[in-house]
């Protein structure tokens, strides 16, 4: 049995090629053949899903983090030239930082270094995701690192994101998760209708443009950089409809299965894909944890394992391939 596995990572517990691994351990103690395709939807973790699957170089930089403290990022450069910049690496909400992190002064100026770095590197093409970011500063930051090594030099960009907010609501809709109290939200917003004003194309009101506190706004605006979704680039980037068209079963997974995983997230794009290519072929989803109000979504897979550690996820790999 060829057992296609592709996990999105468990947020916080596992990476998705973590899971994979686990569940392809499973699978070859039953005698299967399994085929590892760590996906991601375009957010945190893309980066090293990509680099797993495409055989990419990873390297390192130190760059600055949102307030000016250094910090070690890592980018990924595929064969054909494809830099894989993830931008919570250097921007994110979670890096390290000692002092304050203030909402309104944190900035991307070190996700502007890391494009830099890949560019001296040979890169290419400039692939970003810009799932959990810290900032909200338009790409303000991103824009003066790089224009100060000398611009883009005509290398594209390409900004993955599952969020269609416009430029013109980043602060409201996303300040408060990063620590913007309502005066700090209407703030951001002030500053960056006065940036969007400014760029060469005004990006207000252009969807996905508010990703990453207006990042993918401040990028287009600034080098024509396109924004697409990230769930379904990743998964034409890794060859998905080839791996599914040579596959006996596909297995998914999230750390939690719920309403949400219908609305755009990987595994929703993953059983469009499938039904467009292998209609009938039979989708597993091995995940943290499921919904209790999950409901008609159930109706897609034709097993759900809850797997909560790597023993379990092995254990769960062992069950799909001996059925």
């Amino acid at each position: 049995m060829r057992v296609l596995i592709a996990p999105d990572s468990f947020k916080g517990t596992y990476t998705a090629v973590e899971v994979a691994r686990a569940i392809a351990a499973g699978v070859r103690e039953a005698g299967g053949q399994p085929v590892e395709l760590p996906v991601a939807d375009g957010g945190e973790g893309t980066m090293s899903a990509v680099a797993s699957t495409t055989g990419a170089t990873l390297h390192s930089v130190q760059v600055t983090n949102p307030w000016g403290a250094p910090v070690t990022a890592e980018y990924a450069i595929t064969q054909d030239g494809t830099a894989v910049v993830e931008l919570a690496q250097a921007s994110g909400i979670t890096v390290q930082h000692d002092g304050a992190r203030d909402a309104f002064t944190a900035d991307t100026y070190g996700t502007g270094q890391v494009i830099v770095d890949a560019i001296k590197h040979g890169a290419r093409r400039i692939l970003v995701s810009a799932g959990g970011s810290a900032t909200s500063d338009g790409a303000e930051g991103a824009i003066r690192a790089i224009e100060e090594a000398g611009g883009l030099t005509g290398v594209p960009i390409t900004v993955l994101t599952d969020v269609t907010t416009p430029f013109e609501r980043a602060g409201e809709v996303f300040g408060p998760q990063k620590g913007a109290h309502p005066e700090t939200v209407e703030r951001i917003t002030a500053r960056l209708r006065d940036q969007a004003a400014a760029l060469p194309r005004n990006p207000l009101g252009v969807a996905r443009t508010g990703a990453a506190g207006g990042f993918s706004g401040g990028m287009w605006g600034r080098y024509d950089a396109e924004l697409v979704s990230g769930a379904e680039y990743v998964l034409d980037f890794v060859d998905f409809d080839h791996a599914v068209a040579q596959a006996d079963v596909v297995v998914v997974g999230e750390g939690r299965l719920d309403s949400q995983t219908g609305e755009g997230k990987i595994i929703d794009a993953i059983l469009n894909r499938v039904n467009s290519v292998r209609p009938g072929l039979p989708v597993v989803a091995v995940v943290g944890s499921v919904d209790e109000d999950l409901g008609a979504y159930r109706e897609n897979f034709a097993d759900v394992i809850v797997a909560t550690d790597a023993e379990r996820m092995r254990a769960a790999g062992l069950r799909i391939a001996s059925h």
